[in-house]
């Protein structure tokens, strides 16, 4: 493998919305670089970034692959990013690894939700980046259009440094901006192509194009300024070092033309990203927690981890970004997120899942390790005693939960390992029981996410499980007061049993739980049977009365009773006290309170209308708005009942511009008009009995 130095390296992330062309793109790049042989089409497995098996079943990306070329002597590292927003986690996580981002937008739908999600995540992260306007051979393809819609959307430091020839089928070159040049590719996917001069119906266009990009470049620069106005042009050499200047200040975001399937413009891009993109070393310091890194071979080895892929064959691979230093296949570094030693199980570059051996990985590659023992993702690795650490990844909390029961006994037996692999490849997957209702509960970034994580479980771990909507975790409490005896007595021949007990019972502010006081005297109950009594109506409130769930916020004060020299015992006490709780809470007027989560909804502006009314009739109540960026989000409080569904509805609603967060705030009462439902169902399941049986 040859040896690249720090300043001929450019690593870049190629993101967009889902099927926009990001695969075909990587694709087509690294058969022009030389990395593979043949132009190979995405599906049926065919591509070297889109592996995975549930990629292939599903045609989609949804995994961050890494993969790098060679062009013009210089090492691109690429990672072929998700775009289906239940997966662009990956994508936040992959640009802690990269120095500059190509959006791709679809030449026939537009700027689309994922687009502009992207977008955000790049500026968040700072990054410089191009625009590439993709599929511009397709049938209904606009280039004219889509560039309005990329103004629209990203402002006019958006600006073309290409111009496509021909339309739709005829689309068969570009016209460079920079170059003052056109390219006319053969229709053969070879991606030759003759280098002439602008054709004459693009003379006038290009000139007004060339005009406005010098402008716009010449702005940025005052010596570059002073040339414009001295010469009233730039040369292509200052025009590419002035545009780059601009690139890297997120000053201007170039916009490119290409046929990706048709390996049309795709050579003037590799050169676009060579030219324009920065290197590690041009990017410069990058952030630490304490102070900054210097991208160095000099410094202390450091890099972050920002992937793990988990393989029930291969084990753990840690794909990371190396920021300083350099390092050795079999060196022992320190992971200062948990300060522990770990032993690197070799050093990779990855071209998809082939694995190429690495004798030394240096300061601003991105390479890959295996068999850490305690490093996850987000972590950051360096020389022992140096004690760098880099910000962690910010992952999104979950949006949508389901409940999944393992099929058969030896699918439960197997769920808890498959479950540490899932949750070590994806932090963003939760898999949790729920103590309340005992469920086993997995959420995730929407139904898609959930579908393809329980498809993992049986394809790669063998644990067939169905998913359910989740139980929601009712509880019960009383709104008044109750005195009430409950008495146990059984004669059954020889020794009998006997307990007697007087409790009064009252409700305690949300969130108390639950008190128990002793207030016998005179000796009416012995001491030794008391913790017995407390004992019946703990286990009594684990499944309430009026609907099976747990019983909250109330005081039992036991008072009197009486017991029998032979017949009393710890049990009959403790059957005593269940029965005086359960006519207690008959007589408190005992009621359900239901859990009400706080929920931030973001959506652009055109949906609020919308998106408040479905609160609304959610029973939600909106707690107030927001303006963030070219989103707005509502904040508001919603019974969790109702939430069930939201996501899909949102998504309808917004066309999939919008996406919520979601967490528990409080419990309140149950409407009584629900409530009644609710007991219905816990009587037809037999959490409780109906009155009829009771009698």
């Amino acid at each position: 493998m040859k040896d690249y130095s720090i300043d001929k390296i450019k690593n870049v992330a190629i993101v967009g919305h889902g099927s926009s062309g990001k695969t075909s793109l990587t694709s087509t790049f690294l058969f022009n670089g030389g990395a593979t042989s043949r132009l190979t089409k995405v599906g049926k497995g065919n591509t070297v970034t889109d592996y995975d098996p549930d990629e292939i079943e599903r045609n989609i990306s949804i995994n961050s692959s890494m993969c790098f070329l060679e062009w013009k002597d210089i090492k691109i590292n690429i990672v072929d990013c998700p775009g289906y927003t239940n997966f662009l986690w990956d994508t936040r996580a992959s640009l802690r690894s990269v120095d500059a981002g190509v959006v791709l937008v679809c030449g026939v739908a537009g700027i689309e939700v994922g687009t502009e999600k992207v977008w955000e995540m790049l500026k968040e992260a700072d990054l410089p980046r191009l625009i590439i306007i993709n599929k511009l051979d397709r049938e209904n393809s606009n280039y004219k259009r889509t560039v309005e819609s990329i103004y629209q959307f990203f402002g006019r430091q958006a600006i073309p440094v290409q111009l496509p020839i021909g339309e739709e089928q005829n689309f068969t070159g570009v016209v460079d901006l920079v170059a003052r040049k056109a390219y006319i590719f053969e229709k053969n996917e070879s991606g030759k192509f003759k280098e002439g001069e602008i054709p004459a119906e693009f003379k006038e266009e290009a000139d007004k194009k060339i005009e406005e990009l010098t402008e716009m470049v010449a702005e940025n620069d005052e010596k570059l300024m002073e040339k414009y106005f001295d010469k009233g042009e730039l040369s292509s050499e200052e025009l590419i070092e002035g545009l780059k200047k601009s690139i890297i200040n997120k000053q201007l975001f170039p916009i490119f033309v290409t046929s990706a399937l048709l390996n049309i413009g795709v050579q003037p891009i590799l050169d676009g990203i060579v030219n324009f993109f920065p290197s590690p070393l041009e990017r410069g310091e990058i952030k630490g927690e304490e102070g900054t890194v210097k991208p160095s071979l000099d410094e202390p080895f450091s890099a972050l981890v920002f992937k793990t892929i988990s393989d029930p064959y291969t084990g753990r691979i840690s794909l990371m970004r190396v920021f300083s230093g350099k390092i050795n296949p079999d060196a022992t570094v320190t992971n200062s997120n948990k300060s522990v030693s770990e032993k690197l199980g070799g050093l990779f570059f990855l071209q998809g899942k082939e694995q190429i051996p690495a004798g030394q990985s240096k300061a601003g590659d991105l390479v890959a390790t295996a068999k850490l023992k305690e490093t996850s993702t987000g972590d950051t690795l360096c020389s022992k005693g140096a004690s760098l650490k880099f910000p962690p990844i910010n992952f999104p909390e979950p949006s949508i939960s389901f409940a999944i029961e393992p099929k058969t006994r030896a699918d439960e037996d197997r769920i808890s390992q498959a479950v540490h692999r899932i949750t070590e490849e994806d932090p963003t997957v939760r898999i949790e029981r729920e103590p309340e209702t005992n469920e086993l509960i997995i959420s995730g970034n929407g139904q898609l996410h959930v579908e393809i994580i329980t498809d993992r479980l049986r394809k790669r771990y063998n644990v067939n499980v169905d998913l359910k909507p989740p139980k929601i975790p009712y509880k019960e409490t009383i709104k008044g007061r109750s005195d009430v005896q409950g008495k146990y007595k059984k004669q059954t021949g020889g020794r009998g049993q006997y307990g007697d007990v007087k409790i009064k019972m009252e409700p305690l502010p949300k969130g108390k739980d639950f008190k128990f006081e002793d207030k016998i005297f005179g000796g009416s109950i012995p001491k030794n049977y008391i913790p017995s009594i407390e004992k019946g109506i703990q286990e009594a409130r684990k499944k309430g009365v009026i609907a099976g769930y747990p019983v909250v916020d109330f005081k039992v004060t036991l008072y009197d009773g009486s017991f029998h020299d032979v017949d009393s015992s710890d049990i009959a006490f403790k059957i005593a006290a269940s029965m005086a709780f359960k006519k207690g809470m008959k007589e408190a007027r005992s009621t359900l309170l239901e859990p009400i989560m706080n929920i931030e909804v973001y959506s652009p502006e055109a949906y609020m209308g919308d998106i408040m009314g479905n609160l609304n009739g959610r029973r939600g109540k909106v707690q107030g708005m927001e303006q963030k960026g070219s989103l707005r989000i509502i904040k508001a409080q919603v019974p969790m009942a109702e939430m069930l569904d939201f996501e899909p509805t949102l998504t309808s609603i917004t066309g999939g511009r919008g996406s919520f967060i979601m967490e528990f705030s409080h419990y309140e009462e149950v409407p009584g008009q629900l409530q009644q439902k609710i007991i219905s169902d816990a009587i037809k399941e037999g959490r409780v009995k109906s009155e009829e049986e009771e009698k």
